[in-house]
């Protein structure tokens, strides 16, 4: 049982029965190939958490107050495959308990299942996928559970968005839709692509958010840094024009690598997530009441199971 809470908010505010939102830990870093650290990620997330001021300036508003409920950390390793059915499990379990679901990782392997669960329980998903790396390798190093595949099952099951991918390996070109990629290069010169990617939206989003996806200057405690990455108001300004515009079902964060000399990231990486539930939970007074906002659209059927053989991964 998890003794420890979000943000060190009061304990009426992290009961399952009172909480809107429930935060499941992932600490997995079981498939990375360059710098390990990822499993320490959540704690470092939590303890940088319990160091933040929680009213929010921009939005004037204490989301706090919705409930966090820090669900029990989910610690299976015993291979890709499992951990990915565990949080496919424990995921789709809180959101048909109808809380707002998010995931902090852990590596980008365990968004396969925080992905799969949104896209059972949720009608006509889009998947924005904000990432240095295109993460659509059908298999890699003997697995199609490898942080180098994360999105190749979103790929062929939702609506996909990319947003500043800058690299990946020329196999993955056959997969990628390069009319719903928003590549760094471009978005460094381009004056609409925030505006262009949300027009290709459902209603419906679910957002993975790799922190590599930033630039190293300002978040450079993760596996893979790459250099030319997202800057942070120009970040938040996406984010907010998506929980704006359409219904953000839940999200994920991963890929924060801890540096025990520096805790910047860790920081920055507690203040995204708290500028998420933000942006998801405030209703702006300037906003216009004619504006339909999208509703939730459960599935009827939540027994989707994907097949690793349906897409011929070998």
């Amino acid at each position: 049982m998890n003794t420890r809470a979000y943000a060190g908010i009061r304990e009426e505010l992290t009961k399952l029965n009172k909480a809107e939102i429930v935060l499941i830990p992932v600490p997995y870093d079981g498939t990375s190939t360059w710098q390990k650290g990822a499993d320490k990620g959540p704690d470092a997330f939590l303890e940088a958490s319990e160091n933040m001021e929680l009213y929010d300036i921009e939005t004037g508003y204490e989301v706090y107050h919705k409930g966090v409920y820090l669900a029990d950390a989910i610690t299976e390793k015993s291979s890709p495959e499992a951990m990915v059915e565990a949080v496919y499990h424990t995921t789709k379990q809180y959101i048909n308990k109808n809380k707002f679901v998010t995931v902090f990782g852990g590596e980008h392997s365990i968004s396969i299942g925080t992905i799969r669960a949104f896209n059972d329980c949720f009608e006509n998903l889009t998947v924005v996928h904000i990432d240095a790396h295109a993460d659509l390798r059908r298999r890699y190093q003997g697995s199609s559970y490898n942080h180098a595949c994360a999105m190749y099952e979103a790929s062929q099951l939702c609506n996909l968005i990319q947003v500043g991918i800058r690299s990946m390996d020329i196999s993955e070109k056959s997969v990628l839709d390069s009319e719903k990629t928003y590549f760094a290069h471009d978005i460094a010169i381009s004056d609409n692509w925030m505006d262009n990617a949300v027009d290709q939206m459902t209603n419906n989003v679910f957002i993975t958010f790799d922190l590599d996806a930033l630039d190293p200057s300002i978040l450079p405690s993760t596996g893979t840094p790459e250099p030319g990455g997202l800057l942070w108001y120009e970040t938040l300004e996406f984010l907010k024009i998506i929980f704006k515009e359409k219904n953000v079902v839940g999200f994920d964060i991963v890929e924060l690598c801890p540096n025990q000399y520096d805790k910047s990231s860790d920081f920055l990486a507690a203040k995204l997530y708290y500028k998420m539930l933000s942006y998801k939970f405030w209703e702006d007074p300037d906003e216009d009441e004619s504006i339909d906002k999208a509703t939730v659209k459960l599935k009827s059927n939540h027994n989707h199971k994907f097949e690793d053989d349906e897409y011929n991964y070998e």
